[in-house]
């Protein structure tokens, strides 16, 4: 697949509308030289397809390029059906889709000016993992997202203490070194107060537009008043998944009969598996222990790299 890119733009303040220049250069690892979202984050480089922006004009929208704040404009192909990892070659310059869609908390000015903005539900961002300059009229070869790639995984810490700095966060920190030894790319580690609103946003976020394959939630789950977290898993899994969490509980049974009181739970969100941990360093290293033993598998058959177990 193919397409050829319509305009580049960039800006020096964000939030603001970029302007079309004739030319970008792309840095590794940081974005585009001289743009204001240019970074060591996941959003160095943004996409929005024309045919996206022209339907925007044909309501009588008169925008100009780069006015929802995109930085590459593209024709002949929809970014938002394009999973994350998806590559784009462009000249000597090769970028990797890391999320779709964003999350608008501040309007930006051409939300102010018409009403709408169409980047967060049409644009795409990506990470620059070889650099080289961009133009009007390069083609773009879309390169598919490699399905032997490591999987994806982001660890969120529920402390309203460690939130406000006043308790060290150990555990969400400790999830992540597990996986990263196991071979997984951990994309993201959140420390957030006890807010299940707060939660179901994240995970929501991480499922949908980040497309990570496992999110792990440590702490949350007890008895306390504002131990939300298995709720606030509920309510985002299209399906759960029991088994996980009664093997959890099940094991750190063995280790202290305290384990039955965890309400961990534990569910799908279209492609992503969300497991809800204890709170307690060492009630992480020990279910995590036990995860590890299957969540590969689990992964494989959730994301069609692997057949189920069974046979007819």
């Amino acid at each position: 697949m193919s397409g050829k890119v319509i305009a580049v733009c960039i800006s020096e303040r964000k939030g603001t509308q970029k302007k079309e220049v004739p030319s970008i250069k792309l840095v590794p690892e940081w974005g585009i030289e001289g743009d204001a979202h240019a970074g060591k984050w996941h959003r160095q480089v943004s996409l929005l397809a024309l045919e996206k922006i022209d339907e925007f004009r044909s309501k009588g929208a008169a925008v100009e390029n780069g006015a929802f704040g995109e930085n590459i404009i593209v024709e002949g192909f929809d970014l938002r059906t394009l999973p994350v990892g998806t590559r784009f070659r462009i000249g000597d310059a090769l970028l990797e889709l890391t999320q779709i869609g964003k999350e608008c908390h501040t309007h930006c000015a051409i939300y102010h000016q018409v009403g709408d903005c169409i980047m967060p539900r049409e644009g795409v961002f990506t990470v620059v993992l070889e650099g080289g300059e961009v133009k009007a009229g390069d083609t773009v070869e879309v390169i598919e997202a490699d399905p032997a790639r490591p999987f994806t995984a982001a660890w969120i810490t529920l402390s309203d203490k460690g939130a406000k700095g006043e308790r060290e966060d150990k555990s969400g920190p400790l999830i992540g070194s597990i996986l990263e030894e196991a071979g997984y790319d951990v994309v993201e580690g959140l420390l957030i107060p006890d807010e299940p609103e707060m939660l179901k946003a994240q995970l929501i976020r991480l499922a949908d537009q980040r497309q990570v394959n496992v999110i792990l939630t440590t702490g949350g789950t007890g008895f306390a008043p504002r131990d939300m977290t298995p709720e606030a898993t509920t309510e985002v899994c299209d399906r759960m998944a029991p088994g996980i969490a009664e093997a959890l509980r099940a094991y750190s049974m063995t280790k202290t009969p305290r384990a039955m009181l965890s309400r961990g739970a534990a569910g799908i969100r279209k492609q992503t598996l969300i497991v809800n941990l204890p709170g307690s360093p060492k009630a992480v290293s020990e279910c995590m222990e036990c995860l590890m033993t299957s969540l590969d598998h689990g992964l494989e058959i959730l994301l069609g790299r692997k057949a189920e177990c069974a046979r007819k």
